[in-house]
């Protein structure tokens, strides 16, 4: 029996429709300021994307671009400029910045407060410590998508991640573990993976490593969460042709677990839902709005 295909599409488009709703409730209009450094094509159409669908859901968006050859200062300059702008709910830094930029030391600029992508140090910490602040977008993707496949009380789950990242890896984790998740992070030293994995209710493999994560890796039934983009070659589409791939080999997990993210069309719409939800959700700690019900 083939896996139930969990759509990030659909589940994207049902969290953009609630960030919607909430915004309609609300006595202000929340604004995202979204910082592009340089040329990089895919950051432009990222960024695009971002402003589309923030107007999209009610929101105000503002859009700074900085050029390739902007300096430090400039950067962190804008960034402290937006954290004194009331108006500004949400900042976010669009990555990678042009080489010769310390893109951590311009993270950190940001307020925690307008920290939407969750990426500062003090949101780590208030992650650790279960304090409330801002949540990395593609980790809260990965349980909400979770909680469309399980229902949304994963209590008692075990999670497998693969990867140790602090962008997916630690914060998925965490989070996972605030849903009273048994948790095991899993990495390039782990001792027989596979095994580990076939203990696993949820695997969630971020790792970059194109359709690492075998079927026979899979208990039956298990959930997989498949936060990988890797680009390899197609020949099958012709020559010179790339197609997207996953950590988890699609084709032989799809046959042992009870439901599998696709890659496209998975975990990364959600993490542009996740940010416009991160939005609001700061604009109403800012502003002391009450956050409207179902966001």
């Amino acid at each position: 029996m083939a896996a139930e295909i969990i759509s990030g599409k659909d589940v994207a488009a049902d969290v953009r429709a609630s960030v919607k709703e909430a915004v309609d409730q609300l006595p202000g209009q929340p604004t995202l300021a979204v910082v592009l450094v340089g040329e990089d094509p895919a950051s432009q159409v990222y960024v695009r994307n971002k402003v589309r669908q923030t107007e999209a859901c009610g929101m105000r968006s503002l859009h700074h671009q900085l050029p390739k050859d902007a300096t430090q200062f400039e950067v962190e300059n804008l960034i402290s400029d937006l954290n004194q702008d009331d108006e500004v709910d949400g900042i976010l830094l669009q990555l990678p910045l042009p080489k010769g930029l310390d893109e951590a030391a311009a993270i950190e600029k940001i307020d925690p407060d307008k920290d939407v992508d969750g990426l500062t140090e003090t949101s780590a910490g208030r992650l650790v410590l279960g304090k409330p602040g801002m949540r990395p977008c593609t980790p809260t993707g990965c349980v909400i998508l979770a909680k469309r496949a399980l229902g949304d009380n994963l209590s008692g789950k075990h999670v497998v991640v693969i990867g140790r990242s602090i962008l997916v890896g630690k914060p998925a984790a965490l989070l996972f573990l605030a849903e009273n998740c048994t948790i095991s992070i899993a990495h390039s030293r782990t001792a027989d993976l596979r095994a580990l994995c076939r203990e696993a209710d949820i695997v969630v493999p971020a790792v970059g490593r194109p359709e690492m994560v075998k079927g026979d890796w899979l208990k039956p039934g298990a959930c997989v969460i498949d936060v990988g983009i890797n680009r390899v070659p197609a020949p099958e589409k012709g020559e010179g042709k790339t197609k997207l791939v996953g950590d988890a080999d699609f084709e032989s997990c799809s046959e042992v677990a009870g439901s599998i993210t696709p890659v496209p069309g998975g975990v990364g719409p959600m993490t542009i839902a996740c940010l416009l939800r991160n939005t609001v959700l700061a604009a109403c700690a800012r502003r002391g709005w009450d956050v409207p019900e179902g966001l």
